[in-house]
């Protein structure tokens, strides 16, 4: 399905720094994370969740995904098993974090294209350093990046703009020379607060929302496609 975006920029934008979301943009990490979310829900002896509701619960970091994948089952053993079921997710996580994810199609493909016009280029993700590192290093993708944003990097995450703030000043760019790329009402979000553009694509997770009507300056239906709208600075 096609969706039609009203931008805020004129299109192409003029861009020196593009910001990559991780989950739902460069990899599809669902099964593995619904793999992690089934082990901790049948240490706390509850039925196993389908890859498509887990998907819903992507995108705000680890505590919210924690929350929503045991909130019935939270209900019933009391409020102080959340923590226990962030940990014991958390160890079960890190066993199975890459054993499935793979980056979807067009990404590696996008990543060189992005470097042979010398932009500079920086994930931007929600998820936990302790994953975000490692599985950025096992998918081969840790090579393109400058900078890595976690969601436990800074005092906020996405859709707070700090994230993309940070990145700007690393890079010592203006915001507006600032690209964020995503597949999330968090990506955009973040985007609009920091005042740069953002280019969303259809493929990934949105907690399971419809893209129609997401605040962003275009719609892309794969990386490489970044570049009909995307264009290096000067």
């Amino acid at each position: 399905m096609r969706y039609r975006a009203k931008p805020k920029f004129p299109l192409p934008v003029s861009a020196k720094v593009l910001l990559l979301d991780l989950d739902g943009t460069l990899l599809d990490t669902a099964g593995d994370i619904a793999t992690a979310v089934n082990r901790m829900r049948a240490a706390f002896g509850f039925s196993p969740l389908e890859v498509n509701v887990v998907r819903q619960y992507i995108g705000r970091g680890t505590a919210n995904l924690v929350s929503q994948s045991m909130k019935n089952a939270v209900g019933e053993l009391g409020a102080s098993a959340s923590k226990v079921a962030v940990m014991q997710f958390e160890k079960q996580y890190e066993g199975c974090l890459a054993d499935t994810s793979r980056a979807f199609p067009g990404v590696f493909e996008a990543l060189e294209l992005f470097r042979e016009k010398s932009f500079k280029l920086a994930c931007v993700t929600n998820k936990a350093e302790r994953f975000t590192v490692p599985l950025l290093e096992k998918s081969g993708l840790a090579p393109y990046f400058e900078l890595i944003v976690s969601g436990d990097t800074l005092d906020e995450k996405k859709p707070h703009p700090l994230p993309i703030q940070h990145a700007a000043k690393h890079f010592g760019v203006n915001v507006e020379e600032v690209v964020m790329i995503g597949d999330s009402m968090h990506d955009a979000a973040a985007a609009r607060a920091a005042g740069c553009p953002v280019l969303i694509v259809p493929y990934g997770y949105n907690e399971g929302q419809e893209l129609r009507g997401l605040d962003c300056d275009a719609f892309i239906d794969d990386l490489p496609s970044a570049l009909k709208y995307v264009k290096v600075a000067g």
